[in-house]
């Protein structure tokens, strides 16, 4: 995969293509192919809608240059991602990352004693 340190030349404008993860165990995609006027949808669509089963195996192709679910992922994260980004993504949670102090629940004070 072409995804390597692609992050900082890379062109979020451009049209791209997210192709589905195949399950061996079953004849049918749980995703089909999908088209995208923008880099920028797709890779938002991957992260943020797209169960963590089905990122995994799947891939976004944009121009000739191919980007797994490791690669998305990094070009989501980009400082040069022009979108804002869902801190409560399924994916991001599923990967172990957390969204900071939001994501932390205080019911009030605990009777340690």
């Amino acid at each position: 995969m072409s995804d390597e340190g692609t992050s900082a030349s890379f062109d979020y404008s451009r049209e791209a293509e997210l192709f589905p993860t195949r399950n061996r165990k079953s004849r049918r995609t749980t995703m089909g192919y999908k088209r995208f006027a923008r880099a920028t949808d797709a890779i938002r669509f991957a992260i943020e809608d797209l169960p963590p089963h089905l990122l995994l195996g799947a891939y976004l192709q944009v121009d000739d240059d191919r980007f797994d679910a490791d690669g998305i992922r990094r070009l989501y994260e980009s400082a040069e991602y022009p979108l804002s980004r869902s801190m409560t993504s399924r994916n991001a949670a599923s990967s172990g990352e957390t969204s900071g102090p939001e994501t932390r629940v205080d019911d009030g004070p605990h009777d340690r004693s």
